[in-house]
């Protein structure tokens, strides 16, 4: 097949509405958008260079922000032997389902499974426990870039898929308040870059502890909701305790020379935040991009119309280009020879934030005509002031589209104090706060009952005196319910 013949096929495809089939109108989005498409490998996702440009964004602020905060990068090796995994009994247990086994290397069977990391805990303490010996060697901060495979059964790209990019830091501390500061302070990190990047707003709050991460103390997450009002995890952040130290033996000297386990945390970030992006933003139309996160900000067309102005219709436009990329507006000059509608069309599906439309007439009245992919909003802009209104026109979208999640998540946020209620609320797409009586066993009788579960504990819930929905318990506080992917 001829790329033109690929491309002709993916501008017609038609995407299926939101409100027809939600899960197929994700998958549509992403393919006419070109992120990404399955790999031939079952459950494994190819990402186009058009979807990893935004991993790469991704990439690059939460790496300043890191390394800001003291946080060094390093690199584990993907194999671990089975026995490492084996030594935390609660961990494994927790991947146990999703872990892939190498046993077979070199054309022999090998002496010991290796397991293909499903996250790093296991081999990267090992080796902390030969780094440190002494309280001078804390905080030990280290951050790693890496791909993870965890066997998945019900794909989907960027939500789950069998391997997919992360990054994951782990720490060491010296005592527990220690920890738990880190372990906030980098789901901090990640709330800041989720609401001022992604312009995605989240929850930020505690898990339950049958939803905590497998042997942590306490598990935070950022809880964003999508735009059919499911929940999806942004990011988490663990303290770990010292429970991970006392099996892998990360000992150090304290002060008074004596000898003390260190405390850690671990905290990561997915591609999937790549999938909380697309449904958040995206619409019956295509692909929608703040402007934070597009490698693409502004999208000139030059309107050609085969006669003698278009050279300088395409001089002109090349002028206006550069006073854009002189105020650090990352941009393209589509020139190629085909209709304007045509080039339009691909660059709304690809969500573009501000598609600048130029030709003769324009040329001839000194303006330029801006339209903004969020809203379709047109706008005939002097080009004395062009370069500067495009550089508006990006601030005001990513404060819009932010504005906009938000409104949706609080419209779609219930407070409800019966069981009837409740059922009624989760069945209709959305956030539910209720009073649970902070037990395991109702927590799964609700889980079983209505497929919802206990996304967080809100960090900036109040203690009321309530009763639960379904034991009727009493309850100091309400938390945050949803069904989630």
């Amino acid at each position: 097949m001829s790329q033109n013949t690929q491309k002709t096929e993916e501008q017609s495809f038609q995407i299926t509405p939101r409100a027809e089939d939600y899960s197929a109108w994700y998958l549509d989005i992403i393919r006419v958008a070109g992120l990404a498409e399955h790999g031939p490998a079952k459950g494994t996702m190819v990402i186009k260079p058009y979807g990893y440009a935004l991993w790469e964004k991704v990439q690059n602020v939460l790496n300043a922000k890191f390394k800001e905060s003291g946080v060094e990068n390093a690199y584990f090796p993907m194999l671990i032997p089975e026995s490492l995994l084996k030594r935390e009994a609660d961990h494994i247990e927790g991947f146990a389902p999703e872990v892939a086994v190498v046993t077979h290397a070199g054309g022999k069977q090998l002496e010991e499974p290796l397991i293909v990391r499903p996250t790093s805990e296991t081999i990267m303490y090992e080796v902390f426990s030969g780094w440190i010996h002494s309280y001078r060697d804390l905080p030990l901060l280290i951050n790693q870039w890496a791909n993870v495979v965890r066997w998945e059964m019900r794909p989907r790209l960027f939500l789950r898929t069998t391997e997919f990019l992360w990054q994951e830091g782990h720490t060491v501390h010296k005592d527990e308040a220690d920890a738990d500061a880190r372990a906030r302070m980098m789901l901090e990190v990640y709330r800041e870059f989720a609401e001022k990047y992604m312009a995605i707003p989240v929850i930020p709050g505690q898990k339950s502890d049958s939803e905590k991460f497998a042997g942590a103390l306490r598990t935070y997450t950022c809880e964003a909701m999508m735009q059919d009002g499911k929940a999806l995890q942004f990011a988490t952040s663990h303290n770990l305790g010292d429970h991970f130290s006392k099996v892998f033996n990360i000992q150090f000297l304290d002060e008074n020379n004596e000898q003390k386990y260190g405390w850690q945390t671990s905290w990561g970030l997915s591609t999937r935040t790549i999938g909380g992006l697309v449904m958040t933003h995206s619409d019956d139309k295509g692909l929608v991009l703040p402007p934070k996160m597009a490698s693409i900000q502004a999208v000139l067309v030059p309107i050609l119309t085969g006669k003698e102005d278009d050279g300088k219709v395409l001089e002109k436009i090349q002028e206006m280009n550069s006073a854009v990329l002189a105020l650090g507006i990352t941009t393209k000059i589509d020139d190629r020879n085909t209709r304007p509608g045509e080039k339009f069309y691909e660059w709304e599906r690809k969500g573009v934030p501000v598609r600048v439309e130029f030709g003769p007439k324009d040329m001839a009245n000194n303006q330029a005509v801006l339209v903004r992919r969020d809203t379709g909003e047109k706008e005939t802009v002097a080009l004395s002031d062009f370069a500067d209104r495009v550089s508006q026109l990006l601030e005001i979208i990513q404060k819009s589209m932010y504005e906009r999640a938000l409104n949706l998540r609080t419209s779609k946020t219930k407070s409800v104090d019966t069981w009837n209620d409740f059922t009624e609320a989760i069945e209709g797409g959305n956030l539910v706060l209720a009073h649970w009586d902070g037990t395991k066993e109702t927590e799964a009788e609700i889980k079983e009952a209505t497929g919802a579960t206990i996304r967080c504990i809100p960090f900036d819930s109040q203690e009321e005196v309530g009763i639960c929905i379904k034991s009727g318990k009493p309850s100091n506080r309400r938390v945050l319910f949803a069904k989630a992917y």
